[in-house]
């Protein structure tokens, strides 16, 4: 009984979670520490060691999250050449950083070496799914990092290891699990275009220097 509460509540606070993401509210990081107590029980209780230490991840993650985007907001509050809507406290806008390809190779150098690491020692652990568990794991991650630091394209991740997150509680009978994870991957597509619609970048490197499905949203609206 007790298992199945937990697993209701992460649930619950996963969706607050998820829209507060959505709106780019800095509260979300506070529901995320919360969100990532819940779940490492109940992945502790499954086995999933990856998942656990993803979520103890999750937890420390948060405090840096919660940092990066108070400095964001204040960028975007102190910059004059920004619409005066946009600057308001409270405003629909999403700040965004470019994603510069170095960044990107960074990221996918860490989830492939992450995978190889998860591979040996989640199978030493006994993990029930090991391959599953770590590419979910290492993929999580490295968007938990995207999304610290606003990048559109954290979003495309999200909702690939949201989905492989809902098979994997699917195989493990968490059905509450699964019903969020299901909600997460929905609402990382809707993610995607509520950011890339109502985003504005903070700064504007050369072309060159910059990885983009981002539109070009910087462009400052009258």
């Amino acid at each position: 009984m007790f298992d199945t509460l937990m697993e209701i509540f992460t649930l619950v606070t996963g969706i607050a979670y998820i829209i507060l993401e959505i709106r780019q509210k800095s509260l979300m990081w506070i529901v995320g520490v919360v969100t990532a107590l819940a779940a490492m029980y109940m992945f502790f209780i499954q086995g999933l060691y990856a998942s656990l230490a993803l979520n103890a991840y999750y937890f420390a993650v948060s405090f840096w999250g919660l940092y990066q985007w108070r400095r964001d907001e204040a960028k975007l509050s102190a910059a004059d050449t920004f619409p005066a809507d946009a600057r308001k406290e409270g405003s629909d806008v999403i700040h965004l950083n470019r994603m510069g390809w170095g960044t990107v190779a960074g990221c996918a150098a860490v989830f492939v070496a992450g995978c190889i690491v998860l591979h040996f020692v989640l199978g030493y652990l006994g993990d029930s799914m090991t391959d599953l568990d770590a590419a979910v794991a290492m993929m999580s991650a490295v968007a938990t990092y995207m999304l610290s630091r606003s990048y559109l394209q954290q979003w495309l991740l999200w909702i690939v290891a949201d989905a492989l997150s809902a098979v994997l509680c699917a195989t493990q009978g968490m059905w509450w699990m699964t019903a969020l994870y299901v909600l997460y991957t929905a609402s990382a597509a809707y993610g995607y275009v509520y950011w890339r619609r109502r985003g504005i970048y903070l700064e504007e490197p050369r072309p060159q220097d910059t990885a983009g499905t981002g539109a070009q949203i910087s462009e400052r609206r009258q």
